[in-house]
């Protein structure tokens, strides 16, 4: 910003100027004409530094830039912030005329600490973190990130002297999804431009494990390989695991083979039918889940794909565990599957025999009787002229009617 009176000719010409903290300032009158007069600077104390080429201030840190008629250039090497304020620029005319410039001196904030970090953190614990930076001139702005995104935290400032002292807090209900997430506290400000100052930590929480049953096969026959898994997530790692079947240990140890979480069957038969449980725990919590193994026989045609969904069992709160259980549908699903097609089939083949029944005996009857009948009047109406001959000729030939006999095969 130029700073200069409403006249021009021998009034002195300066800028203010801002520099961090430890920098150098270069302060510079300048005067458009001047008749061998001197230009002399002076602190805001009013203490002379230099009167044209001559230093008057025993200050190692200050030294002449340039000297001449028309400027005066000093710099102040290594600045603190007690170097902050007016500065003046003298021009000795009659009357003296003189210009004031502004020194800033920009405070550096410190690296920033975060505080209030329980380490482990427990899941359900409330706890707050606070990022606290000092020495900022103007106050310094500081900023959360989750990892990568940006949360908002509370802000206090304290002015202390010259600086400010800034404090901001983060208040966490922490949970399973923040163990190893990065909390960083960034400071913001002019000073630090091109090299932010930041702090990050990193949260440990602890909890207590939850667990499920992978199964490699959606429908297992016998003499199939067979894998279960337990797959179990847990802080600190619930390692190992327990495997049982019906509530007793595993009674077929060289068929099924136990490493690590996983439980393996070389070859399946009838006798591994049941449930199987898997159980892990640390001093948060146990849990456990369960798989109802069917083992169905091997079929002519590959039966329709159908994963057994696995039953879940309520918590036991005694325990303090997280129980994840698995579902499992009826092993007989499969076989009343086939028995309703079976039974549908049976019932279209019985109907379809009997309406076949009923078309032969039908045509049976029609065939049966068919024929042609006549009337006394048609039987006499041959020979006869009129109605009445008709009929007693009818009766005439009634003696002959053995003869007109009709045979029905």
């Amino acid at each position: 910003l130029l700073v200069h009176p409403r006249i021009s000719g021998q009034y002195p010409l300066v800028q203010n100027v801002t520099v961090t903290e430890g920098g150098t300032a270069n302060m510079t009158c300048r005067v458009e004409y001047n008749d061998n007069t001197s230009l002399q600077w002076s602190n805001p104390a009013q203490q002379t530094l230099f009167f044209g080429d001559k230093k008057a201030l025993r200050d190692n840190r200050i030294e002449l830039v340039h000297a001449s008629w028309s400027e005066l250039t000093i710099s102040i090497n290594d600045v603190t912030l007690t170097d902050d304020g007016m500065y003046t620029c003298s021009l000795f005319t009659m009357p003296v005329r003189t210009a004031k410039a502004y020194l800033t001196v920009l405070g550096v904030p410190e690296k920033p600490e975060i505080d209030g970090l329980t380490k482990p953190a427990l899941e359900g614990d409330d706890i707050t973190l606070t990022c606290m930076t000092q020495g900022s001139k103007p106050a310094a702005d500081l900023r959360w990130f989750r990892n990568e995104k940006e949360v908002k935290g509370a802000k206090e400032v304290n002015a202390s002297g010259k600086t400010f002292t800034v404090r901001s807090s983060l208040q966490l209900h922490v949970d399973r999804n923040d163990d190893g997430v990065a909390y960083t506290c960034k400071v913001d400000h002019v000073a630090l431009a091109q090299t932010p100052q930041q702090a990050t930590e990193v949260l440990e929480v602890h909890y207590a494990p939850r667990v499920q049953i992978v199964h490699s096969l959606a429908v297992p026959q016998e003499g199939q390989y067979l894998k279960l898994e337990c797959v179990s997530k847990g802080n600190p790692s619930p390692d190992p695991v327990m495997w049982t079947k019906d509530g007793g240990e595993l009674p077929d140890l060289d068929r099924m083979i136990v490493e690590g979480r996983e439980l393996t069957f070389t070859s399946l038969n009838k006798t591994d039918n049941g449930t199987y449980r898997c159980e892990a725990g640390n001093h948060l919590g146990t849990s456990s889940a369960e798989y109802v193994l069917y083992v169905y026989d091997p079929p002519t045609t590959l039966p329709p794909s159908t994963t057994p969904p696995l039953h879940s069992i309520p918590p036991d709160p005694t325990r303090a565990s997280d129980r994840t259980v698995t579902d499992s549908r009826d092993p007989n699903a499969l076989g009343q599957h086939g028995t309703d097609h079976a039974l549908i089939g049976g019932v279209v083949a019985v109907v379809v025999f009997v309406t076949l029944c009923l078309i032969i005996v039908l045509g049976r009857y029609l065939a049966r009787h068919k024929g042609t009948y006549l009337t006394n009047e048609a039987k006499g109406a041959d020979d006869a002229p009129d109605a009445d001959t008709a009929i007693i000729n009818a009766e005439g030939n009634h003696a002959h009617a053995e003869e007109k006999k009709e045979y029905f095969i």
